[in-house]
């Protein structure tokens, strides 16, 4: 069976003058949120840091690491309650270890980590799992945007190391982050969101879509080729359905983008659409800030209950996790998710751009957004996987991601997952021995609409067509019956 990458459901018409848009703005209710019950204590959804006007800033700052209960300005008894009482379920489940890395939890327990999804497009107000509640700063609510949960199911890859098993996790990447960010937009009363990728950014798609979702416009900032940036990008894969959702795309060179960088990028096109009139909020790069972090920590949580509620087959816990890493988010809210709950696998990230010690420090400022008080050498092991370069492929690779799709029907997108599987099988065979009898669970980030800007290399990998050779009689004896429905 075929895994499609895409998480977000069919694209709707959510222009500003539709019926469709002015009833999904009632639902999510504009930019107020939903009362929330004391128990679930909610916080102002911030990113990495507080405003500076907020009155939380010095609670928090008063509060400190590892302190008990937050100072939080109104918090109220039960939501103290409430806390402390993740505090001691978390501290009781590290004392006991558990008897396996999967967490044997008890049905009661079970319910108290698990996550309510709302109906899509509604704004909810979000609890974390109970081993994260120390974290800083919680976000207050979340968008209903992804289908969740996506399955695990066993992955039968060829010359594996003795006694190693695969498992498949379809992860819905970057919606996972939007959730939490968009959320924040909303709250900040923005009626636009700009972010930044490459010209077949998953991420920028992905981003599109949600803030058309949401009535807000989007502003694309892509990267290109310099013999390209002042001509129309086509309509090639992410390109197209961005574009049709009607993103406003903004090129600018590879060039331009390594003297300015994307925060230079971000704040000039805030101040151009600020002067316009317009209320802006810029998503970093692949949405992987300290806020968008929060996609994955909630995603552990996700693959917590379905070891535990026997959703995998055949096993309890995973050894390992392994993905691509291309902006730093998604790997720092699994090696973190892994570390504080009770899955506890070794995290490997495979970097498809930058380098190892480039995300190393990368993921510990997403980490110290946080106030996670790990180290991020602790918790993952980055390894090179870029080959050539982001997005740029090598036949090798291109090669595995149609044999894998050949064999096992999943499909890999060249620039992220096909590096990461590379990398990975690789390893186990330079390596053998580390990896017999481990299972591995692989975190499928999507992205097949990227598959489209190969096509000139995959083709000559490709290559099982043929014309239907119709003998003449046949045609003679036809009697026209044919329909073309």
């Amino acid at each position: 069976m075929a895994l499609m990458p895409p998480s977000l459901s069919p694209v709707a018409d959510l222009s500003r003058s539709s019926p469709l848009s002015l009833h999904f703005s009632s639902i999510s209710g504009g930019n107020s949120a939903p009362s929330a019950s004391p128990e679930q204590f909610s916080s102002l959804v911030w990113g990495s840091k507080l405003p500076s006007s907020s009155p939380f800033r010095s609670q928090f700052s008063v509060a400190g690491r590892g302190s008990d209960i937050p100072h939080r300005a109104g918090t109220s008894v039960q939501a103290a309650q409430h806390w402390s009482f993740h505090k001691e379920s978390r501290e009781r489940r590290g004392a006991e270890a558990m008897g396996s890395r999967a967490g044997v939890l008890e049905t009661e327990e079970l319910e108290e980590v698990s996550m309510e999804r709302q109906p899509m497009l509604s704004k909810a107000p979000y609890v974390p799992p109970s081993w994260a509640t120390h974290l800083h700063a919680i976000p207050s609510h979340f968008y209903s945007l992804a289908q969740l949960p996506t399955p695990i199911h066993r992955w039968k890859l060829p010359r594996l190391p003795n006694g190693t098993e695969i498992f498949l996790k379809l992860s819905g990447n970057k919606i996972r982050k939007l959730e939490f960010l968009l959320a924040d937009a909303k709250a900040q009363g923005a009626d636009c969101v700009i972010t930044i990728g490459g010209i077949q950014s998953n991420h920028c798609r992905a981003t599109a879509i949600a803030a058309r979702y949401l009535n807000m416009d989007c502003y694309l900032i892509l990267r290109t080729n310099r013999t390209l940036v002042n001509e129309d990008p086509g309509l090639m894969g992410n390109l197209l359905v961005e574009r049709l959702v009607g993103a406003h795309v903004e090129l600018v060179s590879k060039e331009e983008y390594i003297q300015l960088g994307s925060i230079v990028l971000g704040d000039l096109m805030l101040e151009k659409l600020r002067a316009k009139g317009r209320n802006p909020y810029l998503i970093p790069v692949g949405g992987s800030n300290s806020l968008g972090t929060w996609g994955y920590v909630e995603a552990v949580r996700e693959i917590e209950q379905q070891l535990v509620q026997g959703k995998v087959e055949g096993i309890s816990a995973f050894d390992d996790i392994v993905m691509a890493c291309g902006s730093g988010g998604t790997t720092a809210g699994l090696a973190l998710g892994s570390h504080l709950s009770t899955i506890r696998a070794k995290v490997h990230a495979y970097a498809v751009c930058d380098d190892p010690e480039y995300f190393y420090d990368y993921v510990q400022g997403l980490l110290d957004g946080l106030n996670a008080g790990v180290n991020s050498r602790d918790i993952v092991q980055v390894v090179n996987a870029k080959g050539l370069g982001y997005a740029l492929s090598t036949t090798e690779e291109l090669k595995l991601v149609q044999e894998v799709s050949e064999l096992t029907g999943v499909i890999l997108d060249p620039v992220y997952s096909g590096k990461a599987l590379n990398g990975m099988l690789k390893d186990m065979t330079e390596n053998p021995a580390v990896w017999e009898g481990r299972k591995v669970l692989f975190i499928h980030t999507g992205g097949l609409l990227g598959m489209y800007d190969k096509v000139n290399q995959l083709g000559p990998l490709i290559s099982n067509w043929e014309r239907l050779r119709i003998p003449e009689s046949f045609l003679k004896n036809g009697d026209g019956c044919g329909k073309m429905f």
